[in-house]
């Protein structure tokens, strides 16, 4: 699987990101696993014309000490779909930029 991984997350930290992602994307129905939804202006022509997938979303897994972002686009309702992929260019490079602006907005230096 390829991920986005940043670790050797310091003591509290967990705490932040946690209450941050519950707050934005909603607390996690699996313990530790979160599923930030991709922007509609992101998704591939696939993606976009299978609206009952939606929302297409990044898997993200977070633990004390990191956290790891599948680059696979996921429809959490479904595990076989043409729309299920992994990330385009653009797709990643938000994900990442996504990522790394809640540590900074968090004070979290990496």
């Amino acid at each position: 699987m390829k991920q986005y991984v940043i670790d050797e997350l310091r003591p509290g930290e967990y705490e932040k990101i946690r209450s941050f992602l519950d707050d934005t994307v909603g607390p996690s129905a699996m313990e530790n696993i979160y599923f930030v939804p991709v922007p509609l202006e992101l998704l591939s022509d696939t993606q976009r014309r299978h609206t009952d997938c939606r929302p297409h979303c990044f898997a993200v897994e977070l633990d004390e000490t990191r956290i790891s972002c599948e680059l696979l686009v996921r429809a959490p309702q479904k595990i076989r779909c043409d729309c299920i992929t992994y990330a385009t260019a653009g797709q990643r490079e938000w994900l990442m930029t996504y990522m790394d602006s809640l540590l900074e907005r968090l004070g979290i230096i990496t």
